[in-house]
């Protein structure tokens, strides 16, 4: 698969180079999401998740990257994806308060695995643009690229998990940041642009902080139902 590459290049080098950069510093709230997800678990558990759902995400977001362009400019694809942030968000913030791990619905792997793909499949669906620009149409390049980028996030979100654990404040953090990022993708939808128009960065970021206020407000919300409805059980 990669017997076309150039290993001698400094091109190839310097394309490498950008898809492996682009990938790390635009996985960040990705790696965020892989700790929350896989934080919930017990220790022995807790590497597994991290390890089999990076690696599935970057598989998955190497398909991603192949088609899209075409993904993007479908319309209400953005909206179904900032509701799925929303979502996970809420879900993944609810979770802090079994604080032990044994409740949820993200406290075995499988469930962790699959949170972490679907917000890597969201959150990806911007990134990839930046990936597949570096690789400049090099499919065994790009493929190679991301690949190598696996152990980066596996790392990353491996010290997270553990400043998770001991600072459960960053766990706020990180639900708040879906919150926003799902705000911003919600504007930027082709269906709310053709409509809308374009909007201005100063309104992007008001949606994203509006966004990370109503996650934040709402899974604290259903935290405190659900504690309550558990004290009058008993």
């Amino acid at each position: 698969m990669f017997a076309g590459l150039d290993l001698s290049s400094a091109a190839f080098w310097s394309a490498f180079g950008s898809i492996l950069l682009a990938n790390v510093v635009l996985s960040g709230d990705n790696a965020v999401v892989i700790a929350m997800a896989a934080r919930a678990l017990k220790p022995e558990q807790r590497g597994k998740a991290i390890f089999f759902g990076s690696a599935a995400a970057i598989v998955m977001r190497i398909v991603l990257t192949i088609a899209a362009i075409r993904l993007l400019t479908l319309p209400f694809l953005k909206i179904v994806g900032a509701g799925l942030l929303t979502y996970i968000g809420v879900d993944l913030l609810m979770d802090e308060a079994d604080g032990d791990g044994e409740g949820g619905e993200v406290t075995n792997m499988f469930g962790a695995i699959r949170t972490i793909l679907v917000a890597d499949l969201v959150m990806s669906l911007d990134n990839v643009l930046a990936v597949a620009a570096a690789a400049q149409g090099n499919l065994p390049l790009l493929i190679l690229g991301l690949l190598v980028s696996i152990p980066l996030i596996v790392f990353g979100a491996s010290m997270l998990t553990k400043v998770m654990v001991r600072y459960p404040i960053i766990i706020t953090i990180g639900a708040a940041l879906l919150g926003y990022l799902a705000g911003e993708m919600l504007l930027t939808d082709p269906a709310v642009v053709g409509y809308f128009g374009e909007s201005s960065h100063a309104t992007l970021m008001v949606a994203g902080v509006i966004g990370a206020v109503l996650v934040v407000a709402l899974g604290n919300w259903l935290q405190k139902r659900a504690g309550a409805r558990d004290a009058g059980a008993h």
